[in-house]
This record gives C-alpha cells, sequence and structure tokens, in this order.
C-alpha cells in the first residue's frame, strides 16, 4: 500500500473521501498516460511476420517469383499427390480435385478444383500453405507453379505444354470465374447464406439451429494443423527435415514430422495407435525394414481404406529412429 493511502485512514470520513476521488483521478489519469505493459511477450520481428504473411490474393498480390510446367508438374504430382487425390485426380479417398467442371448448376454437382474455384491464384495459394499433406509449405515456388499447372491440365483447363508464372497464372480463367456465389450455405445450394450478414443484439434466440456445416468428405481433412506446424512461418518439422541438427527424441520427431496427426501413441485415430502397430509386429525379424520402406512411400490397405501419405522428405536417421521406437512401444 502506497504513502499517500495510508495517511488517508488517518484523515476525517469527509477529507477522506474528497482525497480519495482526487486520488482516484490521479491514479486514472497516470495508467492513461503510462504505456501498457503487460511484462511478457516481445514485438514480433520482420522474419516472424513474413513466415505468417503468405497469402496469394485473387488479383496476385503475394506471388513470389517462380516458373514451372505442366510437365514438371505431373512429376511432382505422381510423388506427391497421387496417393491421396489419385493418379488423374479422381481422388484415393481424399478430397477428388479434377471433373465437374460445368456441373455446379446441375441436379448433381460435382465440387472439384476444376469446377468450384473462380482464381487460379486460389489454388496456389491452397497448394503452398497446405500441401503436401505430411509437410505443409514446404514446397518451393516453382514447384507450386508446376503442380498448380498440371491441376490445372487435370481439369483441361490447361493445355500440357502450358507454364505459369507471375504473370501467366493470372491470366488463367476458370470456368466458374463469373459464377462463384455466396447466396448459399456452405457447400449447400438450400442453405441460408452466412456472410454479408448484420450483427443483431436483440431478441437473441435460445434455440441454435444450424444453417450451414463442413461437408463430411472435407471435415477433419488435414487432420491437427496446430501439430503440424507448431512453429512460425515454414513448420519446424519442415526445418527439422531440411536441416543438418543434434538428434531429437523419436517422440518429438513423430509430431514434427506430421505423424501425430493421424496416429496417437495408444488409441486409434484416423490411422492406428503407435502401440497397436507394435503390437501386430511383435517378433517379426523383418518388421523394421518393411515399415522404414511403408513410411518412405506410403501406403494403403493393411489399416483401413485411408492411404497414409509417403515421407520424402524424412531423413534416414530419423525414420530409422521413429520406427525403432513404435516397434519398442512408443514409450516416452
Amino acid at each position: 500500500m502506497s504513502r499517500s493511502c495510508s495517511r488517508m485512514r488517518r484523515r476525517s470520513p469527509r477529507r477522506r473521501g474528497s482525497l480519495a476521488f482526487a486520488l482516484a483521478i490521479a491514479c486514472i489519469s497516470t495508467a492513461l498516460a503510462a504505456p501498457q505493459q503487460f511484462g511478457f511477450g516481445k514485438p514480433a520481428t520482420p522474419r516472424e511476420i513474413a513466415g505468417w504473411d503468405i497469402d496469394v490474393r485473387p488479383d496476385g498480390t503475394g506471388l513470389p517469383p517462380g516458373r514451372g510446367s505442366v510437365m514438371q508438374g505431373q512429376v511432382i504430382y505422381d510423388a506427391m499427390c497421387a496417393d491421396c487425390h489419385g493418379t488423374f485426380g479422381e481422388s484415393n479417398s481424399y478430397v477428388q480435385i479434377a471433373g465437374g467442371v460445368g456441373s455446379l448448376r446441375t441436379d448433381q454437382p460435382v465440387r472439384t478444383t476444376g469446377s468450384k474455384l473462380n482464381y487460379a491464384t486460389t489454388l496456389w495459394d491452397y497448394i503452398n500453405r497446405a500441401m503436401p499433406f505430411n509437410a505443409p509449405q514446404s514446397l518451393t515456388p516453382d514447384e507450386v507453379y508446376s503442380l498448380t499447372a498440371y491441376v490445372l491440365n487435370l481439369n483441361d483447363i490447361l493445355p500440357a505444354e502450358a507454364t505459369l508464372d507471375q504473370v501467366t497464372l493470372l491470366s488463367v480463367k476458370m470456368p466458374n470465374r463469373d459464377g462463384f456465389t455466396t447466396a448459399h450455405g456452405f457447400m449447400r445450394r438450400d442453405g441460408k447464406p452466412d456472410t454479408n450478414n448484420t450483427a443483431c443484439m436483440t431478441n437473441c434466440t435460445t434455440t441454435v439451429k444450424l444453417s450451414s456445416e463442413m461437408p463430411d468428405h472435407a471435415r477433419n481433412q488435414h487432420g491437427n494443423l496446430a501439430e503440424q506446424a507448431p512453429g512460425v512461418g515454414v513448420s519446424a518439422r519442415v526445418a527439422a527435415t531440411r536441416t543438418a541438427a543434434a538428434p531429437k527424441p523419436a517422440a518429438v520427431l513423430a509430431q514434427a514430422n506430421g505423424c501425430t496427426a493421424c496416429h496417437d501413441v495408444a488409441d486409434r485415430k484416423i490411422g492406428p495407435g503407435f502401440r497397436e502397430i507394435a503390437a501386430k509386429y511383435a517378433g517379426d525379424s523383418g518388421a523394421e525394414a518393411r515399415l522404414l520402406t511403408k513410411t518412405r512411400t506410403g501406403g494403403v490397405g493393411i489399416w483401413g481404406s485411408v492411404p497414409m501419405p509417403p515421407q520424402p522428405t524424412l531423413q534416414d536417421s530419423d525414420a530409422r529412429a521413429l520406427v525403432q521406437w513404435i516397434l519398442a512401444g512408443a514409450r516416452p
């Protein structure tokens, strides 16, 4: 307690009240004049801000320099994308990204990259920030341009000899450029619009009724993104695979490389728990070699219909440490 507050207690009630009022005004004025300091955190550096400032807008704002062709994109797609999206974009249990152009106004709409997007820059932005599934934000600008070109080719929007860069990407007119609308609920033509509403703070309802919903094929599409990209900018997982560093505990590697997005230690998530895997291969002398191969190339069918994406950027030492840890029961 301050000295001024202590003195107030020894004065008469009337004078004490006057002094309390004056002191309160003085304290408020001081507080308003002083800068707000909370004792934690630090100002974001330009590098940290740049790590988050990666969005690309419909007019091309944010596009980095780069160049990529349809043919280059096919090579990358076959190696990193086909396991989930199918050889020709038809989907292997994940989102279909090709076909359906012109179908949105029919009774059987097929919503794909080619049929629903109104700007090609949106496709570039999504690939850049979210793909591949197991290592988002790990692609170079040239690779993103190449993949964008190939996906557009799968939808018959670009010819096989096309090349994209900062300029040519903006010249691509998507088939649904003039048909994109927010006049209905999210992914439902019969739903109530959920954009451009006016906030109302009177006569509030006591019953909540859903007017739109996330479709089943998109729900939990990419697992727990917080686990996949715990760092700022390029995720800690990608940094770990690109730089030579001291060996990390296997549990840290599992999180840093996106394994925990689909697998839990003890319980099933999208895929089996690590200890369930250990129990299946207990006593199998060839399990380590087979799991190392599967970690590299991905696979589907052993534990269900959902494919496991490949991990082509995972270092050999990290892959071996992960597999040995899993086979040993994924102990802390």
